[in-house]
């Protein structure tokens, strides 16, 4: 055999094992809770660097123990298509497009099936071939999840403060109750927090982010209901 075909070989094998993986991986994740991310390690790694007192405050909770305003204010605040599209929203892409090629300040364009996959499965920086495997994992999680998995691990597993992820611990932390109890306001003070969630506090807010949570709680009102499962 000669080297070239060891070399094909090789890849071939890499290849399969990569899909084999992968999707095994996000097949399993649909039934079992999200307990840990790449960014919460890599958070705690800033920590031990920094000199400072480990803190992680994580736990989850099923979807139906969660407010139903809190699917509608991060629906509201992040991706107001959620529901309808496949995972991508083109036209936001193609606007920040053309946004950044005329120099003005970008704006994000991830949906939240986007973010859910980054968090999830992959690291925070904004390189291109970190965004290859987001779009792949993203079309992974939508065909295998569906909206109503990838709204839970959402909820359970993104920053929501110096040390706090998901909804469940922001939620007492912040506001001293479970996420279950959680009103429409609170619910759009934390989706308010949502792009910069180390610099905003969503139990102590500025008057920006109050007038941006009530922007929030208007569009709540006018986007899709998001379906919640029953209590279990």
């Amino acid at each position: 055999m000669n080297k070239m075909n060891i070399i094909k070989r090789w890849l071939r094998n890499i290849i399969i094992f990569f899909f084999v993986s992968t999707i095994g991986m996000v097949v399993a994740l649909k039934y079992v809770p999200v307990y840990f991310t790449p960014l919460m390690f890599i958070r705690v790694g800033e920590q031990i660097a920094d000199g400072d007192e480990i803190s992680m405050k994580h736990k989850w909770v099923p979807l139906s123990e969660i407010s139903r305003h809190a699917p509608q204010a991060v629906m509201a605040s992040e991706d107001n298509l959620f529901l309808d599209h496949n995972g991508f929203d083109v036209d936001a892409i193609i606007q920040a497009h053309k946004e950044a090629q005329q120099g003005k300040r970008q704006r994000g364009a991830s949906t939240i099936s986007q973010q859910t996959a980054k968090n999830v499965f992959l690291w925070p920086n904004h390189s291109w071939v970190r965004k290859g495997f987001e779009v792949y994992f993203t079309f992974l999680i939508e065909k295998i999840w569906g909206k109503e998995r990838i709204m839970e691990v959402y909820l359970n597993s993104i920053e929501m403060g110096r040390g706090i992820y998901g909804i469940e611990a922001c939620s007492q932390i912040k506001f001293n109750r479970n996420a279950a109890n959680i009103n429409k306001k609170q619910a759009a003070l934390i989706a308010t927090t949502l792009p910069n969630p180390r610099q905003r506090d969503s139990a102590n807010p500025t008057k920006w982010m109050n007038r941006r949570s009530n922007k929030i709680i208007q569009i709540m009102g006018q986007i899709k209901q998001f379906p919640m499962p029953e209590k279990e």
